[in-house]
């Protein structure tokens, strides 16, 4: 009978040699992928691999990835015999710009990038340690939704995402760039995180399909007019960019990143200052008309104001109304809040009330300085607007500033009326510092308006009610909206040359710098959602 010890020393000895050859091969495999022919599919469609994705995000040679050879355990509807390692999405870190940054990217090729309970634990996995190493997280979805062979436990792992998502909301940078399907529930993900990015042509958000949306009501449409990225970064909010092209996306996504701190705890990253502070800007007096009937482009005057004229828009096609972009100011990054004259005049609506607040909140978070640039008639009248809830929307915008705690500068280039003045970042909610145009027109409303409410019935009984009125409305004009009425009154700290417009800036944001602001001790705020 042969001993334990005489089968022992029979047995073959391990070879580390040969056993780290065999885990060279089997990790090439693995960043290999699937067959060729799903390669082959994937780019006919206009749409990268997952691993020239990564390539494109991170910095060379940085990336490292986490449990490429996990695989799931499900037996049923065949699955016993599809057991790929890594079980369709890539986890990992690497540098963007030398800067840590964590990030899942789902390959559609295996399973269609449909997450089951191994593919989810591994995104659970890389957002907690995202979260812990106080790090950015990006996600690159391209999938199919839940697996269906895995019933709920695929549904539980989409659950898990979620918490996650909200846990690190504040938190970490969390960056969404959907590059592929995106349906059901696993477009609630992208919705929780900080800045979503889409693909034109290619990527597609919806919670039900076409054929759902043909049966319940009638209607016929394809996927991307159901939830592309026009739809998304046009129409619906829900994207803040769209691109023509992955490369182009991807790039733009590694610039957010350099301009955003890697959590709450720290400070946006500062870069070498190219452009002078004390720079003029004398070239806002012709940009700016005078007359504050005429439209202008805002984004012209964001771009004299900042560093080298670059500046970063969110939501760029969605809300145009208001303007809401990133930008360096004397090297530090900035965000800026201005009315957009050349749309609508201007004017806050439920839109762009939702749009400003969620882009005040999110540089809140992240230790960002907000410079508001203001020239605001009002608030958009009509039915549609009051029945579908523009005090609620128009009240977020006006919590999101007051709660926020970052240095807070705002500039009234031409007219601030009513409301939208106040809600606008003005010193009454909290603006650290506020600064006015000569040509500022601050009032409850125009002196047209005004001067037909207050004089109705004098101009009424006047043997020429025109030149009443016109007389009326310039004693209005004069005696309430002259552009130093609401200094006197210190509602403005000053009241400044547009062509020093950027050094005031930078010099009131350098001496914000080491602001603190304590909040009253609560749970949290209940936000007029």
């Amino acid at each position: 009978m042969t001993t334990f010890d005489e089968l022992l020393a029979a047995a073959p000895r391990p070879d580390l040699r040969r056993s780290t050859e065999e885990l060279r091969r089997l990790k090439t495999e693995v960043r290999r992928g699937p067959d060729p022919g799903a390669t082959e599919r994937q780019h006919a469609k206009g749409k990268l691999t997952v691993r020239e994705r990564l390539d494109l995000l991170f910095d060379p040679e940085s990336f490292t990835e986490t449990e490429p050879l996990r695989r799931h355990r499900s037996t049923g509807f065949g699955m016993a015999d599809r057991r790929p390692h890594g079980d369709g999405v890539v986890t990992g870190w690497g540098r963007v710009h030398g800067r840590t940054v964590f990030a899942y990217a789902h390959d559609f090729r295996v399973f269609g990038g449909a997450l089951g309970e191994a593919h989810a634990a591994k995104i659970h996995k890389i957002m907690d340690l995202a979260l812990s190493a106080g790090a950015p997280l990006v996600g690159l979805n391209d999938g199919a939704g839940a697996r269906i062979q895995e019933g709920v436990t695929a549904l539980a792992g989409y659950g898990g995402i979620f918490r996650r998502n909200a846990r690190a909301s504040g938190v970490i940078p969390q960056i969404s760039v959907v590059l592929g399907p995106c349906a059901g529930g696993a477009a609630y993900s992208p919705a929780l995180t900080d800045f979503v990015f889409m693909v034109r042509g290619t990527s597609q958000m919806f919670l039900t399909g076409p054929d759902v949306v043909k049966a319940v009501t009638g209607e016929e449409i394809s996927q991307d007019g159901l939830g592309g990225a026009g739809v998304h970064a046009g129409v619906s909010g829900v994207a803040g960019f769209a691109y023509d092209d992955e490369a182009d996306c991807i790039e733009d996504v590694r610039y957010l990143l350099s301009l955003l701190p890697a959590n709450n705890r720290e400070l946006p990253p500062e870069v070498p200052v190219t452009d002078p502070p004390e720079r003029r800007t004398d070239a806002l007096t012709a940009l700016v008309p005078a007359d504050p009937a005429r439209s202008y482009d805002m984004r012209a005057v964001v771009e004299e104001i900042v560093d080298d004229g670059e500046f970063f828009e969110v939501h760029e096609g969605w809300a145009r109304n208001v303007v809401c972009a990133l930008a360096k100011l004397d090297g530090r990054t900035v965000g800026f809040v201005a009315n957009q004259p050349a749309v609508l005049a201007g004017v806050l609506d439920i839109e762009a009330s939702e749009k400003a607040a969620r882009f005040v909140s999110t540089c809140d978070a992240f230790n960002i300085p907000l410079v508001t640039l203001v020239d605001v008639p009002g608030f958009l009248p009509g039915l549609d607007q009051e029945h579908g809830g523009v005090i609620r929307h128009g009240a977020k915008l006006l919590y999101a500033y007051c709660n926020a705690t970052v240095p807070r500068v705002s500039v009234v280039l031409r007219k601030a009326y009513g409301g939208a003045y106040i809600v606008m970042d003005s010193r009454s909610i909290g603006a650290d510092l506020s600064f006015a145009w000569p040509t500022n027109e601050i009032a409850v409303m125009g002196a047209e308006g005004a001067a037909n409410v207050i004089f109705r019935r004098e101009i009424a009984a006047a043997a020429d009610p025109d030149a009443t009125r016109a007389r009326l409305v310039g004693e209005y004009r004069a005696e309430l909206m002259h552009p130093y009425y609401a200094a006197e009154r210190g509602l403005v700290d000053d009241v400044i040359d547009p062509g020093e417009t950027r050094r005031v800036l930078v010099e009131a944001l350098a001496a914000l710098r080491g602001k603190h602001a304590d909040l009253p001790e609560r749970k949290h705020g209940n936000v007029p959602l």
